[in-house]
């Protein structure tokens, strides 16, 4: 791999030269065992630990497609569907790569013993294959997670409904969490000038996610003054949903765990911070019974932090723990949009204060080709920020994964893959000092 990182360190290299080098047959990636897929068996999910079951191993180089590319992976991050992939839940991911492979003879290759993770990625084309016409070996690109067939109708109006819709990575083979990785050339993007490796690396999956949920007219649609309660508002989803709202001239009430997370709110901008753990709200009595007078104490401090008003938007994603108090607090009329539940995905809400107040609850799962597209524009022109805290190395990717499982984390954390050291890859200084504050705001925490 040395050679390949010379050539992407070198100012002189041209596409020429990079469609010219020799490609090894193997490369680092980790990836998960299909023989240890019970290994958590009887385990509450608090107590699985992704150190366990994630593997760093050499793997065979795959076969490349037509509409597909080779990608050298400078960085990577770490996504709650890797901790999910490596604690075996809600299913093995083995399932998903074998029914992907039933697909055809060329998806064979992802029905394999062990699954390459990761569902980011900032690097640089290697090779295209048949029918690529955008994008040319030495590119500097990014990736989101969205692949799709597109050989129904179903999906042309919006991809994500395709009926073969997977997020790479995650339900295929061959992820971000390696020195390679291989995609479909549509995931492709230009890489922000201004970021570096693990920074244009860190937004791909959470930005395009807070993006559709919150702002595109297939999630909630959000607009100027809307009142918008966001959980987890320091966190890798909720993070870039604060950013949002601020940019678009709306009113975050940002939900947090600690006053450390309070503050890295406030510095984003937002004025109506919830510290949960400090005010106490305990939302269950026990594990089968809600208590509505803390939906009700709940409500009523958002409306002390409103001048009265109640939420037009909640931003879910805990899910069992929440949602009931987020249906409850919407406003008539008002919008629930959920892209997780990393809390439990069995939620319990009273149906009456959704029925009598004409509330509405959205299903919004990662995002279509051009609200992905438009929300990297956002990263690359300035206007929303990479949130990355911490970065570890391909040899770290466990301990990364089970810092996310525990929420020890604050934003994202990234993994460096070839690239040497932090820093790198930077080519527009001008922009970069520019937001440089910004930049690092997670990591000044």
């Amino acid at each position: 791999m040395k050679h390949i990182l010379d050539a992407i360190q070198s100012p002189d290299t041209t596409s020429a030269d990079f469609a010219n080098i020799k490609l090894p047959e193997s490369y680092r990636a980790v990836t998960v065992h299909k023989d240890e897929a019970e290994m958590f068996h009887g385990l509450e999910s608090r107590d699985k630990d992704p150190r366990k079951s994630l593997h760093l191993d050499d793997v065979a180089l795959p076969e490349l497609g037509p509409g597909e590319a080779l990608v050298a992976v400078m960085a990577s991050s770490v996504n709650y569907n890797s901790v999910w992939t490596s604690i075996f839940e809600p299913v093995s991911t083995f399932s998903f790569l074998e029914r992907y492979g039933r697909l055809s003879e060329l998806t064979k290759r992802h029905d394999l013993p062990y699954h390459v993770i990761g569902s980011d990625l900032a690097g640089v084309v290697l090779r295209t294959g048949p029918g690529v016409n955008s994008w040319k070996p030495g590119d500097e690109v990014v990736a989101h997670c969205l692949s799709v067939e597109l050989e129904s109708s179903d999906g042309h109006n919006d991809t994500m409904l395709d009926p073969e819709q997977r997020i790479w990575g995650f339900e295929t083979n061959f992820g971000g969490l390696a020195e390679i990785a291989l995609v479909k050339s549509n995931q492709l993007m230009p890489k922000p000038d201004h970021l570096s490796w693990e920074e244009a690396a860190s937004p791909g999956l959470v930005n395009s996610t807070a993006y559709r949920q919150l702002v595109s007219r297939n999630g909630a649609g959000m607009k100027q003054g809307d009142n918008v309660l966001i959980w987890g508002a320091s966190g890798g989803l909720g993070s870039y949903a604060t950013q949002f709202a601020l940019a678009g001239g709306a009113n975050p009430i940002c939900v947090v765990s600690s006053p450390e997370k309070a503050d890295i709110c406030r510095s984003m901008g937002a004025e109506a911070v919830i510290d949960r753990n400090a005010e106490g709200y305990k939302f269950w009595k026990d594990e089968n019974t809600q208590d509505p007078k803390e939906w009700k104490r709940f409500g009523k401090r958002i409306r002390e932090l409103t001048g009265g008003e109640d939420i037009d938007i909640v931003f879910e994603h805990p899910g069992r723990e929440t949602f009931g108090a987020s249906v409850y607090v919407t406003r008539k009329g008002g919008t629930i949009t959920t892209c997780a539940s990393t809390s439990g995905y069995m939620h319990q809400y009273d149906n009456r204060y959704l029925w009598m107040s004409l509330k509405r609850i959205i299903g919004s799962h990662f995002a279509n080709y051009r609200e992905a597209w438009e929300a990297n524009r956002l990263i690359a022109k300035g206007k929303i920020h990479p949130t990355l805290s911490k970065v570890y190395s391909l040899e770290e990717t466990g301990q990364a994964a089970y810092d996310v499982h525990r929420n020890l984390h604050q934003g994202k954390v990234g993994v460096l893959a070839l690239a040497p050291e932090e820093g790198l890859g930077v080519r527009d200084t001008e922009l970069r000092a520019k937001h440089i504050d910004a930049i690092n705001r997670f990591r000044n925490v």
